[in-house]
């Protein structure tokens, strides 16, 4: 299984994921540490590497996702929630519609498959999409390509509305949140809750059980206050990269083909999203006493952590805008599955 040749392809692999890493998070891209090592591994892919992550340890990647979801559940952001429920819902689902319509339209006019296309538009994490998406049938491969196209485009646009209606910093963003006040307790309490949430959900069979286990265990008893929750960087980012590699590797020539033909239409639909989302927000202004900014940031189809960024560093209302991601977040894993079946009928027959 370790021959020197793979043990030398994996070492190549680690050292230009590292660069790739590197340099995009010198350039301010989010997730650098998911796009780096996704990135090589879509190169080593499709040279003919063969190399491929356990599917072990793409379930305790999830489980880390999981737990940094769950970790951005706060008593403040619960408070949020409640206090403007029916408002925040319907800005969440307004934003997941519009992702749903689009996935629609990919697999009517043939661009990507309807699974594939119901997770690839799915308006929630980015990570935690293609974590679930092989699940439900679909190509992580693709859907990941979709993602973070609609990532970049979401944080050039929020970035660029940000930077004209105030002065943005950039911190740490929630990854490095998850970081903070970490304690060997809170370490050992995450650990824990990523192998109790992940192991119950895998044996009741549930689809994406390492993702969605954790994060829902977590979020209870964070939320609560039960448990402090902390989630050492070096580990979030081997949580990152494994997904990358997962995803990366299983890259072929034919696969980057098909996603450089779907690119225009994937291009097309992201800033159609985006357009909604930004009327919506504006909307959202004259009904609830929310700047447009804080609106903007709040409904955009971008990832958690990447928004947070931007946010924090904003003259925003931070807690409404993480109680409106996390929200739809937890409401695309739950209409995802029914989501991603209603797609897949609309797509024309091959005698359509």
């Amino acid at each position: 299984m370790f021959s020197i040749r793979s043990i030398g392809l994996w070492a190549a692999l680690v050292l230009t994921s590292g660069a790739l890493a590197y340099g995009l998070s010198v350039a301010g891209f989010p997730a650098a540490l998911l796009l780096g090592p996704m990135l090589a591994a879509i190169a080593f892919g499709v040279k003919g590497a063969r190399l491929s992550v356990p599917r072990a340890g793409f379930q305790a990647a999830q489980a880390m996702i999981g737990c940094l979801v769950a970790k951005s559940v706060t008593a403040e952001i619960v408070a949020t929630l409640t206090g403007h429920g029916l408002l925040i819902l319907a800005v969440v689902l307004v934003t997941v519609l519009a992702g749903a319509v689009v996935g629609w339209t990919l697999t009517r006019l043939r661009v990507l498959p309807g699974t594939t296309a119901a997770w690839g538009s799915s308006p929630g994490g980015a990570a935690a999409m293609v974590a679930m998406s092989e699940d439900y049938g679909a190509d992580p491969r693709l859907v990941a390509f979709m993602q973070y196209v609609r990532v970049v485009a979401v944080v050039l646009s929020a970035s660029l509305v940000a930077r004209l209606l105030t002065d943005v910093s950039t911190p740490g963003g929630v990854a490095a949140a998850a970081a903070e006040a970490s304690t060997p307790l809170s370490v050992a309490a995450t650990l824990a809750i990523a192998a109790a949430g992940a192991g119950i959900a895998l044996a009741l069979r549930m689809p994406a059980g390492g993702l969605i286990g954790p994060m829902v265990l977590g979020a209870v008893l964070h939320a609560t206050g039960t448990v402090a929750m902390a989630l050492p960087l070096p580990l979030l980012d081997l949580a990152y990269a494994t997904i990358g590699w997962y995803v990366g590797l299983r890259f072929r020539e034919e696969t980057l083909r098909e996603t450089v033909t779907a690119l225009p239409g994937i291009l097309i639909a992201t800033l159609g999203v985006i357009a909604l989302c930004g009327l919506w927000a504006y909307g959202l202004t004259y009904l609830l006493p929310v700047d447009f900014l804080t609106a903007y940031l709040a409904t955009s189809p971008g990832g958690l952590d990447s928004v947070a960024i931007i946010a924090v560093g904003s003259k925003v209302d931070v807690s409404f805008v993480l109680a409106v991601q996390t929200l739809r977040l937890f409401v695309v894993l739950i209409t995802g599955p029914v989501l991603a079946k209603w797609i897949a009928r609309g797509a024309p027959t091959d005698n359509a």
